[in-house]
């Protein structure tokens, strides 16, 4: 029996594998196992370790990989460290990994160094700020590549990595779109959410302009408060600046048209997003689910910029008149769907686990020259 482990740090990556994780459990061929580490762990984003555990999960393996003064630095380190020695006892035969999260870039040099398979969930994308520079270095360390579409494969093809390697299973998550059992009463049930109407907001930091967040997200609390709407706004990632965000959304707080929640359960962000009037910030969100769902979105400064999907958004410099004129004008933006997205990806996951072929697929990594 071969042992598979999943690494999630936050409550984004593990919405996006945990179907993958589900068809892996359903194998008996196979042993699952998930280190859940990063912003699992902390209580003021929302402690969302018990999401996984109630999705039914075993082997659980929780590792805090940083105290209260959040680094990223040092908290790769620290996953760096506990990985290894979850790895030496456990000795998994792959390690799965997602995106552009520290916690993956950890998980994939530990694997490349223990000459352990290293599999990378939606590699080749374009990210915003230090993002794109951690998925672009896992994809390097990683020997397998699951993504989303033909562009993410050829990008992955220029960075050197051979097409023998390189799947295509789309974007796990979008799965939920189409399978999801929450209906809009539970869901404002559920989060105590009185609104009739109601947008969403989500806003992460970017870190190559930390020097200018403090007065990002004041800009934006300044707009959503003079366009007297109702909002629901989720807590950013834990990037560096994070704390600015956190800082100006406590203005907030008292006022009875925002709804402010560390973190919400994924099926019941789907849906609140789904009646939603529109969506706000600039997380990968509004390139994907949003369109996927019609759903009107503004896409607020550089994090997205040049990825698949942004010209399905407003596009929207992160200045107060800007952001409310297009506040004002979003009821008459035309959705137009990404038929681009691939959504079967539990069936190609399952495909590659049942032939077994990815076993074979060789540890030493080396460089494909386009000729």
């Amino acid at each position: 029996m071969k042992k598979i482990v999943f690494i999630t740090g936050t409550r984004a990556d593990f919405s996006k594998i945990k179907s993958l994780i589900h068809v892996s459990n359903s194998l008996n061929s196979y042993k699952t196992m998930i280190f859940a580490t990063g912003m699992h762990l902390s209580k003021k984003f929302g402690y969302t370790i018990k999401e996984i555990y109630k999705e039914g999960f075993k082997n659980v393996f929780e590792f805090i990989n940083h105290d209260k003064y959040y680094n990223m630095d040092l908290a790769i380190s620290s996953t760096i460290a506990g990985f290894s020695r979850y790895v030496a006892e456990e000795k998994p035969d792959l390690i799965i990994v997602h995106g552009d999260r520290l916690e993956s870039l950890a998980a994939a040099i530990v694997g490349s160094f223990n000459n352990i398979l290293v599999a990378h969930i939606e590699g080749g994308e374009i990210s915003g700020t230090i993002d794109n520079s951690i998925r672009h270095s896992i994809s390097k360390l990683a020997h397998i590549h699951l993504v989303n579409d033909k562009i993410a494969r050829k990008r992955l093809i220029q960075m050197g990595e051979h097409s023998n390697s390189i799947f295509i299973i789309g974007s796990p998550d979008l799965e939920i779109l189409y399978n999801n059992k929450i209906s809009i009463e539970m869901a404002k049930s559920y989060y105590n959410i009185p609104y009739k109407e109601y947008s969403i907001v989500l806003f992460h930091p970017v870190t190559t302009e930390i020097l200018d967040i403090k007065r990002q997200s004041e800009v934006l609390v300044k707009a959503l408060k003079a366009s007297r709407k109702n909002y629901i706004i989720i807590y950013p990632n834990n990037d560096l600046g994070f704390e600015f965000i956190l800082e100006n959304y406590e203005k907030l707080k008292k006022l009875d048209n925002f709804r402010i929640f560390p973190s919400l359960r994924f099926e019941y962000f789907i849906t609140l997003l789904k009646h939603s009037q529109f969506i706000i910030g600039n997380s990968s969100c509004l390139l994907k689910e949003a369109p996927m769902l019609s759903i009107p979105a503004i896409l607020l400064g550089s994090r997205q910029q040049g990825r698949v999907g942004e010209n399905l958004t407003i596009k929207t410099e992160i200045k107060y008149n800007s952001i409310l004129d297009s506040i004002a004008k979003i009821k008459n933006k035309t959705i137009q769907k990404n038929s681009k997205i691939t959504v079967n990806s539990s069936l190609r996951f399952k495909k590659l686990l049942t032939r077994k072929t990815i076993f074979d697929i060789e540890k030493q990594k080396t460089f494909k020259d386009i000729i």
